[in-house]
């Protein structure tokens, strides 16, 4: 059976992951692979919120112009 596009493309990325470990100590391959930290909130909602206090702050300002 033929591999799919996907299948190609990870097999790729496997590879040059394991080519790059090749003649590596275990100490040198766990300070490569460090992951990074996910933000605990999305980006969605980081947005959400910064238009409702922006939004708030925007309209209040334009209240007090116009009254």
């Amino acid at each position: 059976m033929a591999q799919t596009l996907e299948q190609r493309r990870r097999n790729a990325k496997f590879a040059k992951e394991q080519e790059a470990r090749m003649g590596k100590s275990d100490d040198q391959i766990k300070q490569r692979t460090k992951e990074t930290p996910k933000a605990p909130i999305s980006p969605v909602w980081i947005v959400v919120l910064g238009f409702v206090v922006f939004g708030g702050l925007m309209f209040e300002a334009l209240s007090r112009i116009f009254s």
